[in-house]
């Protein structure tokens, strides 16, 4: 697997680096001292897997891991437990409390491979997801969704002919991972459209009926090169 690690410590940067190049099965990328440096490099350079301290200057950890792609995959380090809630929050694969062991590390890198091989065995193609709503575990059509809206702790998943959106207590980032990018796109923080459904772009927002869903700058470039594909 690829990988990064992000930590403004640079004694942190150096004992996670070494644990890095001695696990056969990890490729290190990258390292930065600070979210926004690993924000210039991982656009010139993604990877699959990222180390990534909580406690920054400018950007903290949990606020960049929510502009991550789908695909990366994020493990947090920390020198203080109170984040591990938020941690679980934006769907990180694991947590590592400072000062942090290679027997522990290797115990994560082991669950992203695992994670990583799971996801390589799955077809691309899937029809359907269950999700958590009201006490239920709901299935949901991927065909019938129009697109999701996320509101703090909580996702509203809009469908055809259903008048009432399904709520259910999850992240964006989780269930952003949990669909197919081949059938679903981010454009906003707060906004998953399915592609095939869009009909209607006006003066850069999609229309759904009454809706007017905007894309943001951070996912404008993607969704035009989407659009000139097809154009």
């Amino acid at each position: 697997m690829t990988c990064a690690i992000v930590d403004d410590e640079p004694l942190a940067l150096d004992l996670m680096e070494s644990y890095v190049r001695k696990t056969p099965f990890l490729e290190l990328a990258g390292k930065y001292s600070s979210a926004v440096q690993a924000m210039q490099g991982l656009e010139r350079q993604p990877v699959q897997l990222l180390f990534l301290d909580i406690q920054m200057p400018e950007l903290n950890g949990l606020e960049f891991s929510k502009t991550l792609p789908a695909d990366t995959r994020v493990v947090f380090t920390t020198a203080f437990d109170q984040y591990a809630i938020d941690g679980y929050k934006v769907n990180a694969l694991d947590y590592l409390l400072k000062p942090i062991s290679y027997a522990d590390f290797l115990q994560a890198a082991r669950k992203a491979q695992q994670w990583f091989e799971r996801l390589g065995q799955r077809p691309d193609e899937i029809n359907s997801i269950f999700v958590k709503s009201e006490y239920k575990l709901v299935q949901i059509s991927l065909s019938k969704i129009l697109y999701i809206e996320g509101l703090k702790d909580y996702i509203k998943i809009y469908e055809e002919d259903n008048p009432r959106p399904i709520l259910s207590l999850m992240s964006m980032k989780a269930m952003e991972d949990l669909l197919p990018a081949s059938q679903f796109m981010r454009v906003h923080r707060s906004f998953i459209v399915r592609k095939d459904k869009i009909r209607v772009i006006d003066r850069g927002r999609i229309v759904f009926g009454k809706t007017y869903i905007p894309i943001s700058d951070s996912y404008k470039t993607a969704f035009q090169e989407y659009l000139d594909r097809r154009s």
